[in-house]
């Protein structure tokens, strides 16, 4: 039997603060080495711009090579094709936790926003575009858009997307976003792209609050 799935399924989640039943859904994708507990406190800071939201972080499915954390693929090979290779299989993962989740909430896909951070906000990018129908939005925080040659022929829709990265990061980039920025223009996406000066790898408070009215605008609009 394939757990990836089950795996998939566990982590903090947060309903809505409003206290009524969900309207939108966003699953917040965690960092390589991290799990869902690192994100989940976005949802509380996100709560007051989208009160009927339901927050979900959850566990990438894979343990990472050291003493905690989880991994959505592994990163010691860094060829762009075991890279690639790793994002599909852990899509499958992703996507069926997705329906899963909206299934049991009474929503679809127009509801849904995915947030990634690292790692997370590759599979984020990854996901979104490929997914049966268009999601509401994608929102990625230093990340970088895997194998970009194949979006255009591989995208079934295309989300809004804002992507936000330090200018000093040491881990992934900040060219990243300038790679990732152009390639999904390129294929017909609607991109903001946003540089942090002086930050490193990490989201700072302008950015968790310019991605809080982004998930408000393309979930609710305003």
């Amino acid at each position: 039997m394939d757990t990836r799935a089950n795996d998939l399924s566990a982590g903090p989640r947060l309903a809505p603060a409003s206290g009524g039943p969900a309207r939108q859904l966003v699953v917040l994708l965690h960092g390589y080495g991290a799990d869902g507990n690192d994100l989940i406190d976005l949802g509380r800071a996100w709560a007051n711009d989208l009160p009927d939201a339901a927050f979900l972080a959850p566990h990438a499915p894979e343990p990472f090579p050291g003493p905690f954390g989880r991994q959505w693929f592994p990163l010691e090979d860094e060829d762009p094709e075991a890279r690639a290779r790793g994002a599909l299989a852990a899509a499958a993962a992703i996507d069926r936790l997705l329906d899963a989740e909206l299934g049991k909430l009474g929503l679809d896909d127009s509801a849904l926003a995915l947030m990634g951070f690292s790692q997370g906000a590759m599979m984020a990018l990854h996901v979104g575009p490929r997914r049966a129908r268009r999601i509401a939005g994608i929102l990625g925080y230093s990340g970088l858009l895997i194998a970009p040659e194949l979006l255009p022929a591989e995208a079934r829709n295309r989300p809004p997307v804002m992507l936000i990265h330090g200018e000093i990061d040491p881990v992934v980039p900040f060219a990243a976003m300038g790679q990732a920025e152009r390639a999904l223009k390129s294929a017909g996406f609607a991109v903001e792209a946003v540089a942090r000066p002086g930050l490193p790898h990490g989201i700072d408070g302008v950015g968790a609050v310019l991605g809080g009215r982004f998930l408000r605008r393309v979930l609710v609009g305003g």
